[in-house]
Parts: C-alpha cells; sequence; structure tokens
C-alpha cells in the first residue's frame, strides 16, 4: 500500500472517530499520531514536533494569563461593565461579545483575542445567569473574521501578500482586506444569532448543587458581619508597638482579632494582612501593632467599644444611625488570604468537653475558632469558654494554607469540602490591576511587535505567577486545559505526513486541473473547496502556503488578476470552523464550551459552505480578474 493512501486511511479513520464522539479528541488525535509512526510515514522527530510548535507553547501561555484574569476577578469586573450596556438581551449580549471580539482580532492574533476574551466571557454568562455555550464557539469564529479586516490580522493574509510580491506584483495596503472583512462579518453575524441558539440546546444533566457552603454563605449563616468591627490603631493609643501576646486581649475583653490590615508604606493606599515572617501565616501572638493598623474585631459591641475606648482607638466604620452609636460593619469580607470554613467533631474525639481554649486550634494550626453550631443553636459570643461536644459544627478562620493543613493534620474533626478548592474560588482582587497591566503590556508588545508573540506571551504568563496573581504555581498549571493542547499538538504532524507523501499536492492540483475548462469561477470555487476542507485537517497556515502558488499560477495561465485567486486561498484557510483543530481559537473553546466534535461540524461546516457561496461571487467584485 502506497504512503499517501496509507495517510488518507489514517486520516478517514481518524475524522470518522472525531464525529463518533465515543473517545476523547485528544486520545484519538494521539493514536492517528501514533499509527503515523508505526507506518513509518513520520520518523518520531517529525512525529513530536507539534508539541514544540511556537502556536502551542502560545496556547498553554495564553490558559495560564486568562487563568490569572478569571482567579483576580479582572474578568468578572470588565463583564459586570459591559453586561452593563448589554442589559439584560442575550441577543444584545451575544452581537456585543461579537463586534469586540472581531476589532480585537483585528489587530491581536485571533489565539490572544481568544485568550483574553474567554475568562471575560465565561464571567459574563455566569453573572446574566445564561449559558456560556451560546457565546463561546461565535467568540471563537469572530476572532477569524475579525482577522479578516487587516493585513495583519491572520497569517493567511501576510502569505498571500508575500507571494504577490515575489511575483512581481503590487503588495496589499493593510486595510487591503477592509471591504472582504466585513461582509464576511455581516454575513457571520446574519448566520449565528439564529444558529447559536441551537448550541443552548444541547440536553446535559443538571449540575448537583454542592452541599459546601461558600465563605461567603458561612459568613451570613453566623452571622459574622453583625459581629465584626474594623478598628484602626491611632499613633496615641496604648497598644501601639506592642505584641499580642501581651496584651492578652481575648481573656481581657472577650473579642478575638481576626486578621490585622497594614500598608506596604506610608503612601500606599492598600492595605495587606501582616504575616508571621517565621511561617508565613497570618497574624500571630508575637506580631506588633503599628500605627495605622486596622484590626478586623469579632465580638459583640459592648466588648468591643471597651477595649477601643480603654486604649484610645477608633472605629474605622460609620454608626447605625445619629441615635445609636453602634458602628456597622461596611463592605464584603475578604477570603483571598483569609478562609473561613466549618468543621465537624467525630464521635469519641479527644476535643469533646474541652474549653475552645484549650483545643490548641491557634497554637497547633494557627486558625481560631469563631463559632458553634450546635444542632440549631449558634454561638458566637464567648466562644473560647464553651466547651466542645461530639457532632458539633466549628466555625475556624485562618489562611487557606493552615484550613488545609488542619483538614490533613486532625483527626478528630472532618473539615467539610475541601479547603484548596475553596481557596481557589475567591478571587485574589488585590491583583488586579496588576493583572491588568500585564495583560494591557501583552497586547501592545503584540501588536506593535517588539518580540515575538509566543515571547510576549510566555513572558506575560511567568509575569502573573511571579507577581501573585495566583495563589501558587500549581494554581496556575491547573488553568491549562492538556486536553486542547495535545489535540492541537498531535494533528499538526498531520501536514507534515501530507506533505512528505504528496497528497496534498495531488489533492489540490487535480482539483484545480480539473476544472480549467470550467472558467475562472469554477477554478475559485475548486480553489476555496480544496482549501477549506484541507484547513479541517492541517493549519490555515500550511494551507495557505500550499495553496498560495497553486492558486497564482492558476490564475496567470488563464490570464487573469491573481488578487482574487490569492484572496480567495486567504480567505477559505482563515474561515475553517467545521473542526477543534484546524485553528487555536476553535480548540481554546472546546473545553469552556463543552463542545464536541459535532457541535463544531453542526454549526461551523453550513457557515463554511456559506462563505464559499458568497465569497466566489463577492471577490471578484471587490478584485475583478
Amino acid at each position: 500500500m502506497s504512503p499517501i493512501t496509507l495517510v488518507l486511511i489514517i486520516l478517514t479513520i481518524t475524522a470518522v472517530f472525531f464525529v463518533w464522539g465515543k473517545i476523547r479528541s485528544d486520545i484519538v488525535a494521539l493514536c492517528s499520531l501514533l499509527a503515523l509512526v508505526l507506518f513509518g510515514i513520520l520518523n518520531p522527530t517529525e512525529a513530536l514536533a507539534g508539541f514544540s510548535n511556537s502556536v502551542v507553547i502560545m496556547m498553554v501561555g495564553l490558559f495560564i494569563v486568562g487563568g490569572a484574569i478569571f482567579q483576580t476577578g479582572l474578568a468578572k469586573s470588565i463583564s459586570l461593565k459591559m453586561l452593563a450596556l448589554a442589559g439584560k438581551s442575550n441577543l444584545k449580549l451575544l452581537l456585543l461579545i461579537f463586534l469586540v471580539t472581531v476589532i480585537f482580532g483585528s489587530f491581536v492574533s485571533n489565539t490572544g483575542t481568544v485568550a483574553l476574551l474567554l475568562p471575560i466571557v465565561v464571567s459574563m454568562a455566569t453573572e446574566a445567569n445564561t449559558n456560556s455555550r451560546r457565546f463561546l464557539m461565535p467568540m471563537a469564529y469572530a476572532s477569524s473574521m475579525g482577522g479578516m479586516m487587516t493585513l495583519i490580522g491572520t497569517p493567511p493574509n501576510l502569505i498571500i501578500n508575500d507571494a504577490l510580491i515575489e511575483a512581481g506584483f503590487e503588495s496589499l495596503s493593510f486595510f487591503s482586506f477592509l471591504p472582504i472583512g466585513l461582509i464576511i462579518t455581516a454575513v457571520g453575524i446574519i448566520y449565528l444569532i439564529p444558529m447559536s441558539k441551537i448550541l443552548t440546546n444541547k440536553k446535559e444533566r443538571a449540575a448537583k448543587k454542592s452541599n459546601v457552603k461558600t465563605p461567603t454563605e458561612l459568613s451570613k449563616e453566623y452571622q459574622l458581619a453583625d459581629n465584626l468591627f474594623r478598628i484602626r490603631v491611632n499613633s496615641d493609643s496604648l497598644i501601639l508597638n506592642k505584641k499580642l501576646i501581651e496584651l492578652n486581649i481575648t481573656a481581657k475583653y472577650n473579642v478575638s482579632i481576626l486578621v490585622v490590615r497594614r500598608k506596604d508604606s506610608p503612601a500606599s493606599k492598600f492595605f495587606k494582612p501582616v504575616m508571621n515572617k517565621l511561617n508565613s501565616r497570618l497574624v500571630g501572638a508575637d506580631s506588633e501593632l503599628h500605627a495605622e493598623d486596622l484590626l478586623y474585631v469579632l465580638g459583640n459591641f459592648e466588648d468591643a467599644e471597651k477595649f477601643v475606648t480603654e486604649n484610645k482607638l477608633e472605629f474605622l466604620d460609620k454608626s447605625v444611625s445619629e441615635s445609636n452609636q453602634r458602628p456597622e460593619f461596611s463592605g464584603n469580607i475578604k477570603f483571598d488570604e483569609i478562609g473561613i470554613a466549618e468543621v465537624i467533631v467525630l464521635s469519641n474525639s479527644k476535643l469533646e468537653n474541652k474549653l475552645v481554649k484549650e483545643s490548641n486550634f491557634r497554637s497547633n494550626y494557627n486558625v481560631n475558632i469563631l463559632g458553634i453550631k450546635r444542632r440549631k443553636q449558634y454561638i458566637i459570643h464567648n466562644v473560647k469558654d464553651e466547651k466542645i461536644h461530639s457532632g458539633d459544627a466549628l466555625l475556624i478562620q485562618g489562611s487557606w494554607n493552615d484550613i488545609e493543613h488542619l483538614n490533613q493534620q486532625e483527626a478528630d474533626v472532618v473539615v467539610i469540602g475541601q479547603p484548596a478548592l475553596e481557596a481557589a474560588k475567591v478571587p485574589l482582587t488585590s491583583k488586579a490591576p496588576i493583572a491588568a497591566a500585564i495583560m494591557i503590556l501583552m497586547v501592545v508588545a503584540m501588536v506593535i511587535n517588539i518580540v515575538p508573540p509566543v515571547i510576549a506571551v510566555m513572558v506575560s504568563a511567568v509575569a502573573m505567577i511571579l507577581t501573585g496573581c495566583f495563589r501558587n504555581v500549581e494554581a496556575a498549571y491547573k488553568t491549562i486545559n492538556w486536553e486542547s493542547i495535545v489535540l492541537f499538538a498531535a494533528m499538526i504532524p498531520m501536514a507534515t505526513a501530507m506533505n512528505n507523501t504528496g497528497a496534498t499536492k495531488i489533492i489540490s492540483q487535480g482539483i484545480v486541473d480539473g476544472l480549467d475548462q470550467y472558467g475562472a469561477y469554477a477554478v475559485m470555487a475548486g480553489i476555496y473547496l480544496a482549501t477549506s476542507i484541507l484547513t479541517m485537517f492541517i493549519s490555515n497556515t500550511a494551507t495557505a502556503v500550499l495553496f498560495a502558488p497553486i492558486a497564482l499560477q492558476s490564475a496567470l495561465s488563464l490570464g487573469l488578476s491573481p488578487y482574487p485567486f490569492l484572496f480567495t486561498v486567504a480567505v477559505a484557510a482563515s474561515m475553517c470552523f467545521a473542526s477543534p483543530f484546524s485553528t487555536p481559537p476553535n480548540a481554546l473553546v472546546m473545553s469552556a464550551g463543552r463542545y464536541t466534535f459535532k457541535d463544531y461540524l453542526k454549526i461551523g461546516l453550513p457557515l463554511q459552505l456559506l462563505y464559499m457561496v458568497v465569497m466566489v461571487f463577492v471577490i471578484p467584485l471587490i478584485f475583478p480578474f
């Protein structure tokens, strides 16, 4: 059996399994890759080249950048502002996402555009209480449509420009593609508005509501905000420059200091939790209080007021009313560094009948016991003098790492939920400005091409990790969708196999040669169809490189202008929507939107065919034969 036949058989079987959808797409792609090696069509170096491809490496970095935008809450804040423009209309929201993506995609790579907007669109869908499936695939398509607006929008545009220059024809201008791009965008909007509804009709199992309460839900249940006070340490305070262990505040005033927040510098506007330098945990007994420190104090008002009055401190929050001088905690409790969780005391626990202050939770695990839930009763005052009973739910507070440590080490209690997972859900809002600055610098670097795009992305990804936009490196790695990465990397060598065996040349040349006798429009349609089909299985850049000289030679042999033929190649290579691995944007949204190969065929294939019909007649009107 000839190598060409083998490649086509492997490609056909791969496509069948993709459509079948019973086996994960990345596993199918790996099996296809291994088959090419085992049958001797590719050597190991060629087969593994996809995993070192710059686009694949860039996708990894973009997943991390997108994860940081999500983790810092930047995605949510941007999405809320965009939602204000769209109101409650899903149609307006779809149009807004579509247009913003097209504009971004005109100047930034479509891969970068989708990676930046992906977390924002997911947040918008969540805030709008709608299914993100309706928006993510149209967003990926819109990024490719935006690429048709300018010369730098997508690699196939640059490839056909180089082909024209090498053949001695006039170079294309920056906005030569704009008329075609506008028509493509208009057709795309008209098509996707009704078709996107199909994406939300897929029957899925309803997600079971988690029994694990979020930190916000726990704070409301135990009424923390009603018993929490922010107190400022003044320059003349009696507790100034004293350590907490010396003050014995809990025993003397019956209040607990949960957190001490302090400015990095006198000029800074931001307060950060004071950490113990020895163990990197939250404020400890040996922590010293400084002027301007903010103390988050838990207890009843009378005790907190006595603490403030006797030590020349100041309540930071305003009073509820003129007649009632009780301050009311304003703002939300931040759970970025500080976590809270419920733990259940097991039967026969050695903690049973011990006083809370004798439990050693603070000394052993650096966590505080804030409250006790016993049956339907909540105990939140004088907790330190309460006895612990089996079956009690204890509300604990500390750093997320300390709560996780307690979960792993303490055999007498069970932490409800997974602290590490809960911590990952809490946005690091203080890092949002940093994430925004890194994102903007990355976009600028990619637009003006200071460094190669892959380097700009990798520098940004590392910067997100080093500046603390993730809690740890493991959290950054978890944002990478390896299924999409492996799928894309494993399918790249298919292009090498088809080129090495001559399969691509035979297919493309055969279509063009067979249509010469039917005139210019038939040849254009054949070039468009062949380019479009091959782009479903190899990258659009590789397809454009292959078909640009064929289109040029076909035009010259017919005695016609090469411009409409080469524009046909650029459009057909870029407007490939029927496959998740034909373009990086399609692969990026696959996991987040829970799309299958069939979804791309259902929505993307008719759009590809529609563009072929429209473009074969429109391109010659803009660029005559």
